[in-house]
């Protein structure tokens, strides 16, 4: 959109907003308070969201219909699009002033010592930030480079692509809240008598948890594909992806769990190499098999990407800071989750009533849930909520 410089500025200060936010929100997580972080978190989500629809359907269609009123003078449609970002800016600068609190709550000291030690630790997390957003994003970008058809061809490959990839969004919410809540967590524990089995159970759960946004996704896809809209049935054609998205986002979240060892040994440079390692897997693969399998081969980068960082990041984690993982249980229960999906899709094979295909996928559900609530009594029993329907009663 090149008659619209002010789009850059405008997304200029949301990432400076966004930023200031940071350490604030992180204060939140240190200090333990994760009502208040989840509420600032959410009410930024809806003020954005609200604010779109707001500007792009109230303010729009009263512009249009030339009603007299306030809403009609709100909308410009030389703005357009431009409300998407305004809305993200009005929200972030919002978030601000309910973090105002926090903001202020520190007084500018200069340590060098400190300083210096702080950037020591840091700096290569900047090349893991680095090398992931590569893995997460250059995908789509040599999908239209290299794609062999034509440019329009390219594009549709490109938008079926993307348009599954946010089938993944679920499994990447829980990451993204996980890693919020975990790392804070992980470093208070770091200095416990039993850090490393406290960091093993975490690990067990996480990955059940995944295992179960893996099923509730990857069973129902002919509901959950109607989230990408009915104008554009051509997008279902790529639904084959979702799967192996969805594996290879599981395989990042345990990557983020195991790379704690790195964290508290001061050793993120040895992160940052493993995440170049994958940025390389991830170029190299696409390169070759883009032009060969289209989209597909994206998805297949993925996975290869983030389960090459996986098994590094434990090999050397186990030399440097063991963790006793239950490895044998994660791989089982990752293992059952693949061999459930492709039962189901065994039974798709039969051309069955959509509903009989969904109750056998809430069917596989409960099975595995029942898997886990027999392999982890012990551990369900300590748990508050759970714990009192598994406790036998004393008469």
């Amino acid at each position: 959109m090149p008659k619209h410089p002010e789009y850059i500025t405008w997304v200029i200060f949301i990432v400076a907003l966004d930023t200031l936010s940071v350490m604030p929100f992180a204060k939140l997580r240190f200090e333990g308070r994760p009502r208040k972080f989840a509420l600032i978190k959410i009410l930024n989500i809806l003020i954005n969201v609200g604010l779109v629809i707001f500007f792009l359907v109230i303010c729009k269609n009263a512009y249009e219909k030339d009603a007299d009123n306030l809403f009609a003078t709100l909308y410009t449609p030389e703005i357009g699009l431009g409300y998407v970002i305004l809305s993200n800016l009005i929200a972030s600068a919002l978030t601000i002033l309910l973090l105002s609190k926090e903001f202020f709550q520190f007084s500018f000291k200069l340590n060098p010592v400190f300083w210096k030690e702080m950037m020591k630790y840091s700096w290569p997390l900047i090349i893991v930030g680095f090398g992931g957003m590569i893995n997460e994003t250059i995908d789509r970008i040599m999908l239209l480079k290299l794609y062999p058809g034509t440019t329009q061809e390219a594009f549709s490959q490109s938008g079926i692509y993307s348009a599954n990839y946010k089938l993944s969004v679920l499994i990447v919410l829980f990451i993204q809240a996980f890693r919020m809540g975990a790392e804070p967590f992980f470093f208070k524990q770091s200095s416990s008598e039993n850090a490393q089995r406290t960091y093993a159970r975490v690990m067990k759960f996480f990955v059940i948890a995944c295992c179960f946004c893996f099923l509730g996704v990857t069973l129902f896809l002919d509901i959950w594909k109607y989230f990408m809209g009915t104008r554009h049935p051509e997008y279902y054609t790529g639904l084959k992806v979702v799967p192996l998205l969805m594996t290879a986002k599981i395989f990042l979240g345990i990557y983020y769990n195991l790379s704690i060892w790195y964290k508290i040994k001061e050793r993120n440079l040895t992160g940052a190499w493993i995440t170049l390692g994958g940025a390389a897997i991830t170029i190299l693969f696409n390169w070759i098999f883009i032009p060969i399998l289209g989209y597909l081969a994206c998805a297949i980068a993925t996975i290869l990407c983030y389960s090459f960082m996986m098994v590094t990041s434990y090999l050397l984690g186990q030399k440097y800071y063991p963790i006793p993982y239950a490895w044998k249980k994660i791989l089982a229960f990752i293992a059952i989750c693949l061999m459930m999906f492709g039962l189901h899709q065994a039974f798709l094979l039969f051309e069955l009533n959509p509903w009989i295909n969904r109750g056998i996928g809430l069917l596989f559900i409960f099975l595995f849930t029942l898997l886990i609530l027999k392999v982890e009594r012990k551990e369900f029993e300590r748990f508050p909520l759970i714990g009192r329907f598994l406790v036998p009663k004393v008469v």
